[in-house]
Formats: structure tokens, C-alpha cells, sequence
């Protein structure tokens, strides 16, 4: 039992493989480097929902009373990465016991916590001393959660953070971080044409079902106008500079 431990602590792959899974390249990488700040702009069906979890069922394993939560746009989406978290650790020989579980919350034996909530500022505010936060379908959750995430986890030097998405337009706190300077974020992109399991048959079908720019948002994960803008942003822009160059 404590050589299948430290194995499971030395290399996360060995924790996914003892889960029934062999991660991608980019997963495994991901699981070993298990960074403190990671955006994972990956394309539908790609695996970032499954490395997410893995990585959440690692602090559970490794982290002393590991306090996580699991935010997204809506309550549904956020019970839905937390149902895959617990059914992998159920097929986890060895995984702490579940001692306490609704449809928001997990508790272990080992006194680690899992909170399943929707990404609003309103939820998360209050909540502290946490050392994961999982920000699914990050492009889409309102940009005032990122200023109530940041205290939860003032007190705990070394918390992570994993934002996952498709993209949602050039608009955002997801945007604005991916296409930052910032070398505090991993970034990590993942493309269709890269996951093994989704064929070029079914990129055709999509891309005939949704259309050239709802594809390349989805699949090919470019960043577009907000459909609502009468302008692209790109002229607007150009436009603000040259108006202020005009005033000088």
C-alpha cells in the first residue's frame, strides 16, 4: 500500500492509470507539472474535463485536508465535473472513503472537501482557506469571480488554480488573461485535430452543422467579435487610437 502511494505521488500518470485511464501527452505533462496558475483553452471532447478531475483527485490524495471547489456558469455544469470526480475516485483503489455526500459537496475520510458551485461572486464570497479552485468553462463566468476566488486562497501559499474552456468571444477575464503577459499562467491549447478520439469525419460534420465561425470557436478555438458588436473590436480600437491621436 505505501509503494502504491508514493508511486501515485511521484507520478500522477500512475494515479490516471490506476483510475482506468492513459492520459494524452499533453495530459500527462500537465499531471507531472501540475502548475499553481493553468488555462486550458481546449476544444470540446478533448480530455480538459478529465485532467481537471484527476488533478482535483490528486489534492485529494496528497494534500492534507484539501479544501476544493468547483465553479461554472450554472449549478448543472458544475455537478457535472463533480460527478466525474467522485466516480473516478470511487474506481480508485485506496481513494479515501466518502463519508458525506449531497449534489454540492463531498467529504473524505482524510478530512479533504469538495464543493460543487455555480460562478457567481454572490456563491463564492465567504468561502476561505482553500487550496484548489476549478473554474469550469471559465470564458463564460462573470469577471467578478476571479476578485472573489482570489481571498479564498490568500492563506494558502501554494493553491492552485485551473481555469478550462472553449472560447466565448474577445471579451472577458479569460480572454484578457490568455492573451496577457502574464507569466504567471500555464497556458495550455488543445485544438480538435489533436485529440486522438475525435475523427475528421466528425470535424466535417460539425463544421457543415455549425458553420465556419461557431467551428473554429469550438473545435479550433479562435477567438471572435462578440456577435452582438456592429464592429469588430479590432476597428473600434484602431479607430479610439487614431481619435486620440487626432487630440494630440
Amino acid at each position: 500500500m505505501m509503494a502504491r502511494d508514493l508511486a501515485r505521488a511521484l507520478d500522477p500518470v500512475v494515479m490516471a492509470n490506476d483510475c482506468g485511464l492513459t492520459p494524452d501527452p499533453w495530459q500527462a505533462r500537465l499531471l507531472r507539472d501540475y502548475p499553481r496558475r493553468v488555462l486550458l483553452l481546449c476544444s470540446r471532447q478533448s480530455g480538459k474535463s478529465t485532467v481537471a478531475a484527476l488533478l482535483v483527485i490528486y489534492a485529494v490524495l496528497f494534500i492534507a485536508k484539501a479544501q476544493i471547489v468547483v465553479v461554472s456558469p450554472t449549478q448543472r455544469q458544475s455537478n457535472e465535473l463533480f460527478r466525474t470526480i467522485v466516480n473516478f475516485l470511487g474506481q480508485l483503489e485506496g481513494a479515501p472513503r466518502l463519508v458525506n455526500e449531497s449534489t454540492q459537496r463531498a467529504e473524505f475520510s482524510n478530512g479533504a472537501r469538495i464543493l460543487s458551485l455555480p460562478g457567481t461572486e454572490k456563491t463564492i464570497r465567504g468561502i476561505a482557506g482553500v487550496d484548489l479552485v476549478v473554474i469550469d468553462e471559465a470564458s463564460r463566468v462573470e469577471d467578478a469571480l476571479l476578485t472573489a476566488v482570489r481571498p479564498m486562497m490568500a492563506t494558502k501559499p501554494d493553491a492552485r488554480m485551473i481555469a478550462l474552456t472553449t472560447p466565448a468571444g474577445k471579451r472577458g477575464w479569460f480572454h484578457e488573461a490568455w492573451t496577457s503577459d502574464d507569466q504567471k499562467w500555464e497556458r495550455v491549447r488543445v485544438p480538435a485535430s489533436q485529440c486522438p478520439r475525435i475523427t475528421a469525419e466528425f470535424l466535417a460534420e460539425e463544421l457543415k452543422a455549425l458553420g465556419a465561425i461557431k467551428f473554429s470557436e469550438e473545435y479550433e478555438l479562435e477567438f471572435h467579435d462578440p456577435e452582438e458588436a456592429v464592429f469588430p473590436l479590432g476597428i473600434i480600437e484602431a479607430a479610439f487610437t487614431q481619435e486620440v491621436r487626432a487630440l494630440w
